[in-house]
């Protein structure tokens, strides 16, 4: 049985939606954020040594990081299911299955971390300084990444219906948080009509809805 170790409000919720994609049987233990750090609990470094979500178990075998798992889990009990077979279309699957984490979600990262430093309780003589060195780095460096990505992922859904081609497929349960992040904090998604519908279209679909319920509570979009 494979076991999900779910933490909420996290990239684990997609590996809920693939497995409700592919209609494999699964198990969810649940993890809560610490409400101060926002940080994963100290139990799931029992499951992995970096404490971190997502992570699932499948009999023996320990996965983690959100691409890796989506493409075992694909690879192994998929049966040819949510992976495209034309070259052109895999090329573009395995590229969005990498772009995801390695060039969409930093810039977002950033910019959550920096605008949490401009609210942080500090010395009133020291929030001026603060507050401008974010405001610098996001200005200058966070949001053009965040908007270049923006218009990037704007035409290649103009010129295919999903990312890797005419079919759904582990790409776009890939590249849904970092479309999730860019409509909760990355700026004006009215400029980006194609994102938008992504997300109306993923959102509609009846194993996402089957995710959320198996999930709970899911607020990165709020």
């Amino acid at each position: 049985m494979i076991t999900v170790h779910h933490l909420n409000n996290s990239r684990s919720q997609r590996v809920l939606w693939l497995l409700e994609e592919l209609g494999l049987p699964y198990d969810v233990k649940r993890y809560e954020r610490d409400a101060k750090t926002s940080l994963a609990p100290p139990e799931l470094r029992k499951v992995h040594p970096l404490g971190k979500s997502p992570v699932i178990t499948d009999g023996a075998l320990t996965v983690a990081e959100s691409g890796a798992i989506l493409e075992y889990l694909v690879d192994r009990h998929g049966q040819g299911r949510l992976k495209p077979t034309g070259e052109q279309d895999l090329l573009h699957y395995r590229y969005f299955m990498h772009f995801a984490e390695g060039s969409a979600m930093p810039p977002l990262v950033m910019k959550l971390v920096f605008n949490k430093i401009k609210r942080a309780p500090m010395p009133f003589f020291v929030k001026p300084i603060a507050k401008g060195i974010a405001d610098k780095v996001l200005g200058s460096f966070v949001q053009p990444n965040i908007d270049a990505q923006l218009k990037f992922v704007e035409g290649e859904l103009s010129a295919r219906p999903w990312f890797a081609g005419a079919e759904f497929s582990a790409a776009d349960v890939q590249m849904s948080f970092a479309a999730e992040a860019w409509a909760a904090r990355g700026g004006a998604m009215a400029s980006y009509p194609k994102v938008r519908e992504f997300l109306d279209r993923i959102h509609a679909r009846p194993a996402y809805q089957r995710a959320l319920e198996r999930g709970g509570p899911y607020d990165l979009m709020s």
